[in-house]
């Protein structure tokens, strides 16, 4: 018999999956990948075309700055990283991407990372 943890995990996947059969990311317009981790989040942008990685943000990077305030430190942390990926992105010569959630819902921490990108200039 299967646990809560692997149930979920499983489901995780599917849906990870079957978002994955619908976007890809080109030269043009990358596919904006978020990973969430318990404490962390992760962005990246890739091009599946050419299988590479644009850029890369995590929230345990040197150099990001959070901002500090009401509400979480996680959340804070989530719209650095939303921020930071923007700017390289910009940077780079990217205005477009397609967003990945990474079958997680559109919602909280994931939901910080893609207005804060936004914000920053990107365009879903």
């Amino acid at each position: 018999m299967k646990d809560k943890n692997q149930v979920s995990r499983e489901a995780l996947k599917r849906r990870h999956r079957r978002i994955r059969n619908k976007i890809r990311g080109t030269a043009a317009r990358p596919r904006l990948t978020v990973r969430r981790s318990l404490t962390h989040m992760t962005a990246v942008l890739v091009d599946d075309d050419a299988q590479r990685t644009i850029a890369q943000v995590s929230s345990t990077s040197k150099g990001l700055s959070v901002a500090s305030g009401e509400g979480s430190q996680k959340m804070h942390r989530s719209a650095a990283v939303g921020a930071e990926i923007a700017r390289l992105a910009i940077e780079k010569g990217i205005d477009t991407v397609a967003f990945d959630r990474g079958g997680r819902l559109y919602h909280g921490r994931v939901k910080a990372v893609a207005d804060a990108a936004r914000k920053g200039g990107l365009k879903f």
